[in-house]
């Protein structure tokens, strides 16, 4: 199973490098591929409008196998782990609407030695600031 996977691996590595290739050797809108290259000596080879259609199909082919390769490989990969599988996940909490069994007791705070006053101390008497001359 291993000798396939790496044998996709290979198609699926060249597909990509072939079809950035041929990408690259597209014309655009308005340039013809003999500009590219310095004369019309692509025209002789692929014909006024071969090279168009050569590079064109060889695109969709490539694609297709681009697709083909990357869905299969995804099929036949290996079942080892994977980082994500070695990632422990949390222990599960219980939902803060719903208690996972009987409310525990609460305890109340001990009491402390002396009671707390029931009235504020009065508050110290200040006298107000003599007024500074300027």
């Amino acid at each position: 199973m291993a000798f396939v996977y790496y044998a996709i691996i290979l198609v699926h590595v060249l597909a990509c490098l072939f079809l950035i290739g041929v990408v690259l050797l597209q014309q655009g809108k308005s340039q013809d591929l003999a500009s590219a290259f310095g004369g019309g000596g692509t025209q002789t080879a692929f014909g006024p409008r071969g090279s168009a259609n050569v590079l064109s199909r060889a695109t969709t082919i490539l694609a297709g196998v681009f697709m083909v390769t990357s869905l299969s490989l995804s099929m036949v990969r290996p079942r080892s782990s994977t980082i994500l599988d070695s990632v422990k996940t949390p222990a599960a909490s219980p939902t803060p609407g719903r208690s996972a069994g009987p409310a525990p007791a609460t305890t109340l705070p001990a009491q402390s030695a002396a009671p707390a006053p029931a009235t504020p101390a009065p508050a110290a008497k200040t006298t107000p600031a003599p007024p500074s001359s300027r």
